[in-house]
């Protein structure tokens, strides 16, 4: 038992050892993540995440969350007996269906998400993209509803809340500026690849319910654990990339073109893989650069 003990600690030293530089790395960058998916939903899951962007915090690396809700949205739409509808992957979003986004997203996902930071020790605020005139949009296109498309972010409030040293927390539901509708669904990874060029943000992270990008979808060893844009169309030609990653992968790809270092995609179901990417030699899931 004490030999094990002592191997313990010295794997925690050589851990701590390692990550190291990668904290002075990143200390006073700013890295945005998307969150959703099953990391969101599973309770573990969530703990792991939620004090992994903690820890990062407390690090002084300017941590930004934003979230999805999908399941509490179709939650809740089930119980007024309305029958969740998606176009193009997109969640159509009518005046009603956008009151309970708004009501959701803004006023429940984000608050318990807050709170929970502040059960692990870290410092949290429940943002969305009415705030301060956050995010403003114009209608994507009337087939999806109040679904918008961003056309500006504003990041002052988001920047007194990290210069505070709080994590901002931001459900996307933005300000009409087109005289259609008042209120718009953004949806969440576009939103946060936006963010993080607005933010200039060192990294941006999507967390996922798959390994990252694979050569075959159904063989976790041919994982892509680094790649760069230009290589993202012939796999999207060649079937590599297909169905819902590839706005993913778009979202990335705009997101560095115009200027944020790099993107991950990550499995959000592997307890600390956010630790594990930004602080290990290794790395898990998908490095996109330019």
């Amino acid at each position: 038992m004490k030999q094990q003990m002592q191997v313990d600690k010295k794997m925690r030293a050589r851990v701590l050892s390692e990550a190291l530089p990668y904290i002075q790395k990143y200390s006073g960058k700013t890295v945005v993540i998307k969150y959703g998916g099953a990391a969101m939903t599973d309770p573990q899951l969530k703990k792991a995440v939620l004090s992994d962007i903690a820890l990062l915090s407390m690090a002084s690396i300017r941590m930004v969350i934003v979230h999805g809700g999908g399941p509490e949205i179709n939650g809740w739409l089930d119980k007024v007996g309305i029958e969740p509808q998606f176009i193009d992957g997109l969640r159509y979003t009518d005046s009603e269906t956008m009151e309970l986004v708004q009501m959701t997203l803004a006023g429940k996902v984000g608050k318990e998400l807050a709170a929970y930071v502040h059960e692990l020790g870290g410092k949290a605020v429940s943002l969305c993209g009415l705030d301060g005139g956050m995010m403003g949009a114009k209608q994507m296109a009337d087939k999806y509803g109040q679904v918008g498309e961003l056309v500006t972010i504003e990041t002052e409030l988001i920047n007194v809340a990290l210069d505070a040293g709080y994590i901002p927390i931001i459900s996307t539901v933005a300000s009409g500026i087109d005289d259609i509708q008042p209120v718009y669904n953004i949806n969440a990874d576009t939103a946060a690849g936006a963010l993080a060029v607005a933010l200039k943000a060192e990294r941006l992270m999507l967390l996922t319910d798959v390994a990252g990008i694979l050569k075959d979808k159904d063989d976790p060893t041919t994982l892509i654990s680094e790649m760069s844009v230009s290589e993202i169309p012939s796999l999207v030609q060649t079937g590599v990339i297909q169905g819902g990653m590839i706005p993913k992968l778009e979202c990335c790809e705009e997101a560095i073109r115009r200027g944020v270092k790099g993107a991950n995609i990550l499995d959000g179901r592997v307890p600390h893989s956010i630790l594990m990417e930004m602080l290990t030699d290794g790395g898990v899931g998908t490095l996109i650069r330019v």
